[in-house]
């Protein structure tokens, strides 16, 4: 049976069926690559010091700097990639990535660290790879908020994984990440094969949301000109986001230590699935709304409530009023609400209202790449100017500071937006004038 009847029958089923299949296929496939990128965090590296700088924000800096080219990288690339290529790159990307994953484990510290700027230099187009099988839909945000969900569970379940080969098998810190992959691998090749398999989006897709197509140089310069004052808060706001969720993710294993956690395996997962569902549950609800101007409002709002949540839950955790494991899970819960927003609802509501040609992979990398160059600063800084700080309390000052002025962010581009909408509109009635 070949591509085109395969794909037929996919689009022909319900749509029930459709979304089941795209999530599920999209889901898995994001969910393997965490396994490539994530795996290490699960270790701490104790008492590895290089150039005065703990060994393992070496590595993750080292991944991070790889990974944010990456994301400059994928500006263009993504946004110009041909369907009929994409399968080919998720899986010659990885392949990249597992083969520094066997480097890092034979070269000897500290000269391996160099292994985790190549695992990370591929990696970071395979979002954007994942969700162009998905976006321009009239479900997207449900098939949006069911595959950014492996944000959440993946990153959990695969340090449980890392963790428990460290501690059941006593594989060590430098195979683990490598090892892990193994295990990745097959589902890895599956999924992908199936994600190959979704049809494109119909013509009811298309009058919804706007076709999209892929964007040259100039396609791009022309579309951060026109948005130029909506995509700087914007971005701003996910530089903020994405900074506290890599806190939060990479040092993962250290903030759970430092809670008294550090010999529990299965609780990077069992805190995240709570998170999950209840991200899923509110962001699958945003495509009942149908205007995409109301929608791309709401999407900001749920940012704003994200924010809110995190503030609130840790003046709490601050105040002794909740527990450490509480707190983990609502500051993810909050983070995270804000985070998926973005990839599920916001960018393809914004492509959606103001019916500009062009894909959400351009506008998922232009923020990502200044969110991961955020994530680096920010480790560094940390390292140097706040050493003596653990990364519990670095990480709880630093979500005081980003949740505030998130908010008021969030306020400034509500109105921006606005504006923006009513003059594009403005313009377009002078033109039917006119003609």
């Amino acid at each position: 049976m070949n591509q085109k009847v395969i794909q037929k029958k996919i689009a022909d089923s319900s749509t029930f069926i459709f979304v089941l299949y795209a999530i599920s296929a999209s889901f898995i496939t994001y969910s393997c690559m965490y396994a490539f990128r994530k795996a290490f965090t699960a270790a701490t590296f104790d008492d590895m010091f290089f150039l005065g700088v703990h060994y393992k924000i070496w590595l993750i800096s080292s991944q991070v700097i790889g990974y944010t080219i990456s994301k400059f990288i994928g500006i263009k690339l993504v946004s110009e990639m041909r369907a009929q290529n994409r399968a080919k790159a998720i899986l010659i990307v990885i392949g990249i990535a597992q083969l520094s994953l066997f480097l890092f484990a034979v070269t000897p510290r500290p000269w391996n660290i160099i292994w985790m700027f190549f695992n990370g230099l591929p990696l970071g187009v395979v979002w954007g790879l994942v969700f162009s099988y998905l976006e321009g839909r009239k479900t997207t945000e449900m098939l949006g908020a069911g595959v950014s969900v492996s944000f959440i569970f993946a990153s959990g379940f695969v340090k449980s994984v890392g963790s428990f080969l460290l501690l059941k098998y006593n594989i060590s810190e430098f195979w683990m990440p490598f090892v892990t992959g193994l295990v990745f691998t097959l589902p890895l090749l599956v999924s992908v094969w199936l994600l190959d398999k979704i049809p494109p989006p119909n013509a009811d897709d298309i009058k919804n949301r706007s076709q999209r197509a892929p964007m040259l140089k100039a396609d791009r310069k022309q579309f951060l000109w026109k948005f130029s004052t909506v995509l700087l808060p914007l971005t701003i706001i996910f530089i903020f986001l994405t900074i506290l969720r890599d806190i939060r993710d990479n040092f993962a294993a250290e903030i759970w230590a430092e809670l008294g956690m550090g010999d529990t395996p299965s609780i990077f997962t069992t805190a995240e699935i709570p998170v999950g569902l209840g991200v899923l549950f509110i962001i699958s609800f945003t495509a009942f709304v149908k205007n995409n101007l109301k929608a791309l409002n709401v999407s900001i709002g749920l940012v704003a409530a994200g924010l809110a949540f995190n503030l609130i839950t840790t003046v709490a955790f601050r105040m002794h009023l909740v527990n450490g494991i509480f707190w983990m899970i609502s500051v993810g819960f909050g983070l995270y609400l804000g985070y998926i927003a973005y990839h599920a609802l916001l960018f393809e509501r914004f492509i959606a209202t103001f019916r500009q040609a062009g894909n959400i992979g351009f506008l998922f990398y232009f923020s990502d790449a200044f969110g991961y160059l955020g994530s680096v600063s920010t480790f560094l800084t940390k390292n140097f100017f706040a050493p003596d700080i653990n990364w519990l309390v670095f990480f709880s000052n630093l979500t005081y500071v980003l949740s505030i002025s998130g908010i008021l962010l969030c306020a400034v581009t509500y109105f921006v937006i606005r504006e923006k909408n009513q003059s594009i509109n403005n313009t377009r009635i002078i033109l039917t004038q006119k003609i």
